[in-house]
């Protein structure tokens, strides 16, 4: 009976049986294109510049398709430069010397070639797809341009007295520029953003506004992304430590202006209790990250505030939450403070301008009411911020614990392993979890967090903090995060922090394929695509491991991990033949780009041999169109039926 109710609603937009013939024919036809082009990436941490670099050259595949289709006609030179066009055409066209050139032939020719790469680009893609592309102004024109047949005399003078038309009309600049956009959208297909877009650097936002306009993506949250989150959802811990950072990497003056934050009563209660600390100074990761002399003073003061603060409101959600097996992060309560020295695994440290002061000594966890404030004030302005509002409601929708799609498994931290390589288990109110099971349950606390942001001490908000730092999280992976000792104690041993197994045991092929298997993967050609741990390329470390079954896509597209990288960044192309990992060099800027008249920051390593090509029927899409086609099958027998 149900089932009946089902197909009388499907039959309403299928009226027809002719209408369910062109609606099969079409879905069949979809089915067997070539699968579009997937591009991995991880670990963004606010470089916005290279993170939109990457964007727009496809992380090199622009460049080869180009070589694809012109390579026999064309230029080395000649290559690299439509590609730079490509990638930046308005930058391109304002260039002195390309401007001095532009004259009606040049941009004639520009077009036909821009239009020709496009219907090269296009050939994975429907009439119906890649109409959705093209801008709404200049849909008719495109599609009169791009089915135009130019064997016919008739034909050929239509064609260009379109292009003169738009040339006399001064709309060539724009238009060439919107054909470069839609050729960017084209070459990839989907984006795959594999966790961590903030924290590092202050060019989240542009990132972000990038991500929500992209026509096709999917996240899956990192640790750094949860912390942002969490503090959305009433985690005051959580916002009180992604400002730390902030105050630490040097852009929280950033932040207030970009999201109307009230710092404010902050920077009044740093500057009148604490003094310059060295440990506590801006790190200057970007070339551009300098301070004035007040501003770094500053900045140092409302670092060491945000600290202590932190300290204490962790202290507070460790003796709540007993089940977090937390209690040797309870430092507080090991300070002398007479000596002003710490007991740590029974061994005496001591603390390196500790600000003693700054805590009650029967409860060195209980914040002032200034600190109470504080607290309250930020996190009022956090939520009450439209931007952040915005973005975070676009994580939470797109985001996820882990993703199956198209035979891979995406995740950005670990899946959490004893020593012998079991799937270890994490208590959820007294509810053992391991494996699949446990990512699950994380993703159903955090929605549970979402629903009411204003409740900042229950167990999903708690559990916000602990996706954090917390031993068990599979989005931190690791025993303990050292940030006090690292502050205050001159002893590097003591600040150690040791990864969960899985980073030691993810080599092991065996390993990684039961990982697999524990998400229903057991397909010959299945890989898990992780971040979350810059590979070390300059110590020798490669991001493929484990025969194939492993790819770490975090090279360190962030400046503050290039100095242990070598590099900036990994990202991963999927085609249809299979994959290809892409290693990124720094990049400079847009000026250095055509000075060099060609891109340099991309280097292509085919991982995949040779593939049967991949259709989009054998895809995580073609499933869906599968069941579409199902469905209209059976309406159809349905109909034969009533009659």
């Amino acid at each position: 009976m149900k089932e009946n109710k089902y197909l009388e609603l499907l039959k309403e937009k299928f009226e027809t049986p002719e209408a369910i013939y062109t609606e099969l024919i079409n879905l069949e036809a979809i089915q067997n294109l070539p699968k579009g082009t997937e591009l991995y990436l991880s670990d963004v941490h606010g470089a916005d510049r290279a993170f939109d670099h990457i964007l727009r050259t496809g992380a090199g595949n622009l460049r080869e398709k180009i070589n694809n289709f012109f390579g026999e006609e064309w230029s080395t030179e000649e290559m690299d430069w439509f590609n730079l066009f490509i990638s930046y055409p308005r930058e391109a066209m304002e260039m002195n010397d390309l401007s001095r050139s532009k004259d009606k032939e040049w941009s004639m020719q520009m077009i036909r070639n821009l239009i020709d790469f496009m219907q090269f680009c296009a050939v994975k893609y429907t009439r119906s797809k890649l109409r959705k592309a093209l801008p709404k102004e200049y849909i008719y024109v495109i599609e009169e341009l791009l089915y135009t047949d130019l064997s016919q005399n008739e034909k050929d003078l239509y064609y260009k007295n379109i292009l003169y038309r738009l040339i006399s009309l001064g709309q060539a600049e724009e238009f060439m520029i919107k054909l470069c956009k839609v050729i960017q959208r084209l070459v990839i297909d989907h984006l795959h953003l594999v966790g961590d877009i903030f924290d590092r650097a202050s060019g989240e936002k542009v990132v972000m506004e990038k991500l929500m306009a992209h026509h096709s993506v999917d996240i899956q949250w990192g640790n750094h992304d949860l912390l942002w989150m969490g503090a959305m959802y009433g985690s005051k811990a959580n916002l009180i430590t992604m400002l730390r950072i902030a105050a630490r990497y040097g852009y929280l003056f950033e932040l207030e202006k970009t999201y109307g934050l009230n710092l404010r009563p902050l920077f009044l209660f740093a500057e009148e209790r604490y003094g310059i600390h060295p440990n506590f100074e801006p790190k200057v990761v970007e070339p551009t990250n300098t301070f004035q002399e007040e501003s770094e003073e500053l900045l140092t003061k409302v670092h060491q505030a945000l600290a202590v603060i932190q300290f204490k409101l962790e202290g507070q959600i460790i003796k709540r939450r007993p089940e977090f097996e937390m209690d040797d992060r309870l430092l507080l309560d090991k300070i002398n403070f007479d000596d002003e020295t710490i007991t740590i695994d029974n061994k005496q440290f001591q603390l390196n301008g500790f600000p003693v002061q700054q805590f009650q000594k029967d409860d060195p966890y209980k914040l002032c009411p200034e600190e109470e404030h504080i607290v309250n004030t930020l996190l009022e302005s956090f939520q009450q911020s439209e931007k952040l509002v915005r973005y975070i409601d676009f994580l939470l929708k797109k985001g996820s614990m882990y993703l199956v799609y198209n035979g891979q498994l995406l995740y950005h931290g670990c899946i959490p392993l004893t020593e012998q390589g079991a799937f270890d288990s994490f208590s959820f109110e007294g509810e053992q979890l391991k494996g699949r099971e446990m990512l699950d349950k994380f993703e159903e606390y955090i929605r549970n967090a979402a629903s009411d942001k204003h409740a900042t001490e229950d167990y999903a908000t708690d559990l916000l903090w602990y996706s954090w730092t917390g031993k068990k999280s599979p989005l931190f992976g690791r025993d303990r995060m050292t940030t006090f000792e690292r502050y205050y104690i001159e002893d590097d041993e003591i600040s150690q922090e040791n990864r969960n197994p899985y980073f030691k045991l993810r080599d092991n092929e065996e390993i990684m394929l039961n990982i697999l298997k524990e998400f229903d993967l057991e397909y010959e050609d299945a890989k898990v695509i992780n971040g979350h741990t810059p590979v070390k390329a300059k110590k020798g470390e490669l991001p493929v491991k484990a025969n194939g079954r492993l790819i770490v896509i975090d090279g360190g597209m962030s400046a503050a991990y290039q100095k242990s990288t070598g590099i900036a960044g990994y990202s991963l192309i999927n085609n249809s033949y299979g994959f290809q990992i892409v290693t990124h060099q720094p990049f400079e800027s847009i000026d250095a780009l055509f000075e060099k008249q060609r891109d340099e920051t991309s280097l292509k390593q085919i991982i995949d041999g040779k593939l049967d090509r991949k259709l989009i029927k054998d895809t995580t899409i073609g499933e869906s169109l599968q069941e579409q086609i199902d469905d209209l099958q059976e309406l159809l027998y349905y109909l034969k039926r009533k009659k």
